[in-house]
């Protein structure tokens, strides 16, 4: 029983502690650079790719934000109409002949990509969604990093309101503590990409070799990792490049980060059946990464269930046992008021009744 308290012990505190020391040693003392050639006066032609259903007041916006882009090369907006029912078509015709419009049966976003995809004219692909907005440079940033011939995509960085505006970090009742998580997450990828790759790409900004694309099969919940780790898989590196920026605003509440950690959480599974291949040392040039990243955050449950379990078991076996038992007590103690507290404030603003949510 010790040696499975001691043990749990350890997976936990290595996925949270351990893996990001170990990442900042590694970065420190192997990274490696990003040969990176300025897109000033001539660029190579770049095709946008937007999934979308039913976003027909944000696409407007959405398009006129890309039309501003400080890019010298020629630049393709494909929005690809996932079975909208609303004007989709209509409110995207005042911009004629610059947004091509893809019209699909309602397939699912997978499909949608792959529709844009076999659209796309050009041989760099940009993702985005609906929803963000991108600074002016952020098209010249992400492919200033195809210059490297080992570069096959590159992830930008999201900013969500809640990381530098305290009111809209208030106003979210999940904001603060989503806000910390993501500058975490954030910094796991920075340092994973000074290594080799990051482990996956954020869906809103990234950027791809169009080579280096393989059909998404339909049923795909994380298109935004499977693509980049198959990337990976090619023998390519995936990079952050903080420099391309985009902005967005956090779930309001726990209900809709819940809805959102449940999808990545069983998407992160799903890949492992689609390409068991990133459990290959061989294969994979980020495995240990990939092990301790995204794997272990799935271990990482059941691991402090055992914890527990175990720390019940040995609370008579002394002193350090009797602590530890109470330190988890009052820290899911706490947890279950704050989910208590989640709750109180929905129901005083009538929003849905949140549950309380776990990192990934």
């Amino acid at each position: 029983m010790k040696f499975l308290f001691w043990f749990s012990l350890a997976v936990v505190a290595y996925v949270y502690a351990g893996y990001p020391l170990l990442l900042a040693f590694w970065a420190r003392l192997g990274a490696r650079s990003v040969r990176r050639a300025p897109c000033d006066r001539s660029a190579p032609d770049a095709s946008i790719v937007i999934a979308a259903r039913n976003e027909a007041d944000r696409l407007p916006a959405r398009v006129s934000n890309l039309l501003k882009q400080d890019y010298a090369g020629p630049v393709q907006i494909i929005i690809v109409s996932d079975g909208s029912t609303d004007a989709t078509a209509a409110a995207l015709a005042p911009f004629g002949p610059r947004v091509d419009l893809v019209e699909i049966p309602p397939s699912g976003k997978p499909a949608a990509l792959n529709a844009g995809v076999a659209r796309a004219q050009h041989g760099i692909l940009v993702f985005a969604d609906a929803r963000q907005t991108f600074e002016p440079a952020v098209l010249r940033y992400l492919v200033e990093n195809f210059e490297d011939p080992a570069v096959g995509a590159v992830t930008g960085e999201l900013l969500l309101d809640c990381e530098s505006d305290a009111d809209a970090a208030t106003s979210s009742t999940v904001g603060e503590s989503v806000g910390a998580y993501w500058r975490y997450e954030k910094w796991l990828r920075r340092q994973e990409s000074a290594i080799w790759s990051t482990l996956g790409a954020t869906g809103a900004i990234y950027a791809m070799r169009r080579a280096l694309w393989r059909t998404l099969p339909a049923a795909t919940l994380l298109d935004d990792v499977l693509a980049p780790m198959r990337v990976v898989l090619a023998g390519h590196r995936v990079v952050f490049d903080d420099r391309a920026k985009a902005y967005d605003r956090v779930e309001p509440d726990a209900a809709g980060e819940r809805r959102r950690k449940v999808r990545t959480l069983a998407g992160n599974y799903q890949i492992l059946t689609l390409e068991p291949a990133l459990l290959n040392p061989v294969r994979n040039r980020v495995w240990l990464q990939y092990l301790s990243h995204k794997l272990g955050r799935l271990v990482v449950p059941y691991a402090m269930a055992l914890l527990f379990v175990s720390n019940v078991m040995l609370a008579s076996a002394g002193v350090l046992y009797m602590a530890a038992l109470g330190a988890q007590l009052g820290f899911y103690g706490l947890a279950l008021y704050g989910a208590w507290l989640e709750r109180r404030t929905a129901e005083a603003t009538h929003q849905p009744a949140p549950v309380a949510v776990r990192a990934e």
